[in-house]
């Protein structure tokens, strides 16, 4: 019993270097891991640093090539163009973190320089036109994806920015107030007639009651600002106008 005993407590003492061995090795492999990830990460932050100082200005200047880098970055998992908040080390390594905050603060000086004009929301491609004359030729050329991404930024200030799209046209709200359906009826046949919207058009396109069509019209004159009334027009006496679906020469 004695002898059966010690052979008892030589195998568990046995067991117990096993585990300790097992747990030296595992943690010996967990750290030369760690120390490879470490020697990856600092090479690659030195590659981007060289790409960054190499492509600086194409990545702030060229449309084609920034879209390009973005999506490289977006399937590592990174957005060095979201500003030093979002972007980390990323914004602050490539000097670019502000870049997309400067072309937020350009798009909020457009939306509010003409919002008594559209009452708060304008065609992206216009809202582009503008921003780019905004910026000047040294500011470089810009696009849709741009200012997208840029509105994405502005979300948390909650001043309303949004990208909408209305009757397959790319917009962008800078009011708080949602748009209701007929609002967004009366927007899509406006981008068709050139922003000139009379009631008949609404009887006869949508299949409103005339009460309804007014309603609609009056409530986004008097309510919202998104029309303009011209109770002189020659053709029906009575017509409104949407500035957000007229084009401006400025």
């Amino acid at each position: 019993m004695h002898r059966r005993g010690g052979v008892g407590l030589a195998a568990f003492d046995r067991q117990e270097q096993s585990k300790r061995s097992f747990a030296q090795l595992s943690s010996a492999i967990s750290q030369s891991q760690v120390d490879h990830l470490h020697a990856q990460l600092a090479h690659f932050r030195t590659a981007l640093s060289r790409f960054a100082s190499t492509h600086r200005d194409s990545i702030k200047n060229d449309p084609h090539f920034r879209h390009a880098f973005q999506q490289m970055c977006s399937s590592i998992g990174v957005d060095p163009l979201a500003g030093p908040r979002k972007g980390g080390w990323w914004a602050e390594l490539l000097g670019l973190g502000d870049w997309q905050y400067e072309l937020g603060v350009q798009i909020v000086d457009v939306c509010v320089s003409t919002r008594e004009r559209n009452g708060g929301l304008i065609e992206m491609l216009e809202l582009v036109r503008l921003v780019s004359k905004l910026r000047g030729v040294q500011g470089g050329e810009i696009t849709e994806d741009d200012v997208i991404r840029s509105i994405k930024t502005l979300q948390p200030l909650g001043a309303g920015y949004q990208v909408v799209e209305i009757g397959g046209q790319k917009m962008v709200r800078s009011v708080v107030k949602e748009l209701d359906e007929d609002q967004s009826a009366v927007l899509a046949i406006a981008q068709l007639e050139g922003g000139r919207v009379v009631e008949d058009l609404l009887v006869q396109r949508k299949g409103w009651a005339r009460e309804r069509a007014r309603a609609a019209l009056e409530n986004m004159v008097h309510r919202d600002g998104l029309c303009w009334l011209d109770d002189q027009d020659e053709q029906c006496g009575r017509a409104y106008w949407v500035p957000s679906a007229m084009q401006w020469d400025l």
